[in-house]
């Protein structure tokens, strides 16, 4: 007996013909989709909704809704379960592998461009603009996420409390836990004054991660690549721009691999490439080991949402409706937003050196608050810029 749940809907046409649709659709989308996962998520519904009636609005609705259920980045989530939904597990595969692929290509050869020139003077005059503006992108982002996640007074406070948490210390993954712990024991308790006592436990629980990533010191730096940004794909909520607190923590912080320049230089490097942001593990993975490193970080950062898409495929859009998800992820989003804000403080300090690159960062944000200019099109102004005031 077949379970319960969404089964892929294969129209009668061949598998292998429906195959190949979907590896050609999510090539074309990895290798031209910018903007963002906002902009992805569109292109996807007009694809495979408008254009080609692989499944109804509803539908789609469901698995977007399902997406945020579980660790990773939304839009590739999405990718693979269109995938699953078109040509059965072999689809959810092809697609997030088609989605992936031009991205990690196009970012590889520039992390190779990057390593090779990124010292010169003359590419310091592009940066210094273009890290002014990632600035503004990166608020502008935990601005918009605030407004629709942040919509009750305990989430806000989760938020704070996860700012100043972090700030004196506390490891990210344990902020994340405890919020989520804290929104499921709020939701079925209510509110009372020893409530999140039940959350406080779950700051044990990165000992074991801390303990085993100084056993595995000894290991090649590719090795420890792949277990780092594994980590980060397992457990990261809210948005593709939270992965700065992690790669600031592990990258920047703790292991000292990259500078806090060199990460905001990968962000922007993501965000200005097509396909997913968080391709980003691609670049740092090149600056640290070389091209078996981008493909270290590249596999580590998505293979966790291939499994989670994998395992859940079936069922978690029905779960979606029960709504007893909900209170863990909506504290847990609330955490990656506290997250959010303090890298945003962090990565400030490296990026705001003057008055130039102030102004920049202030007309920069207030364009995206405004006006619905692409990213790309301000990074590329704030290039110029940058060219100009130091020519």
């Amino acid at each position: 007996m077949a379970s319960p749940g969404l089964a892929p809907v294969v129209l009668p046409r061949s598998l292998w013909a429906n195959r190949r649709e979907v590896v050609w659709l999510f090539l074309r989308l990895g290798a031209t989709a910018f903007g963002g996962p906002a902009a992805h998520i569109a292109l996807m519904e007009t694809e495979t909704v408008r254009n080609r009636s692989w499944l109804t609005a509803e539908e789609f609705l469901d698995l977007l809704g399902a997406t945020h259920l579980i660790p990773g980045p939304n839009s590739t989530e999405l990718a693979m379960h269109l995938g699953y939904r078109r040509a059965g597990y072999w689809g959810l595969w092809l697609a997030g592998t088609a989605f992936i692929l031009p991205a990690a290509i196009l970012v590889t050869g520039l992390a190779a461009l990057y390593e090779r020139w990124g010292n010169l003077p003359s590419t310091g005059r592009l940066l210094y603009g273009i890290q002014a503006v990632m600035i503004a992108v990166v608020i502008q982002a935990a601005w918009g996420l605030g407004k629709s996640s942040l919509n009750r007074p305990w989430l806000i406070i989760v938020a704070g409390v996860v700012w100043s948490l972090r700030r004196a210390g506390v490891h990210e993954l344990a902020l994340l836990l405890a919020a989520g712990c804290f929104g499921s024991v709020r939701q079925r308790f209510w509110i009372t004054p020893g409530s999140s006592v039940f959350a406080l436990p779950i700051l044990g629980l990165t000992t074991p991660w801390s303990a085993l990533m100084t056993w595995l010191g000894g290991l090649p730096v590719v090795v420890r690549l792949f277990l780092i940004f594994l980590k980060i794909g397992a457990v990261l909520y809210g948005s593709g721009y939270v992965l700065l607190a992690f790669l600031q923590s592990d990258l920047v912080d703790r292991l000292h691999w990259v500078t806090a320049g060199q990460l905001m230089d990968a962000v922007a490097v993501g965000q200005a490439t097509p396909g997913p942001v968080l391709t980003t593990a691609t670049f740092l993975g090149y600056l640290v080991g070389g091209p078996a490193g981008a493909a270290a970080g590249t596999i580590g950062m998505f293979l966790p949402a291939f499994v989670f898409v994998a395992m859940t495929c079936r069922w978690l859009p029905q779960l979606r409706k029960t709504g007893r998800w909900g209170p863990f992820v909506d504290g847990v989003n609330a955490a990656s937003l506290g997250l959010l804000a303090d890298v945003a403080t962090q990565l400030g300090r490296a990026a705001i050196v003057d008055a130039g690159s102030a102004a920049l960062a202030l007309i920069s944000l207030g364009l995206l608050l405004r006006t619905r200019v692409n990213s790309v099109w301000l990074m590329l102004g704030g290039a110029a810029v940058g060219w100009w005031i130091h020519g």
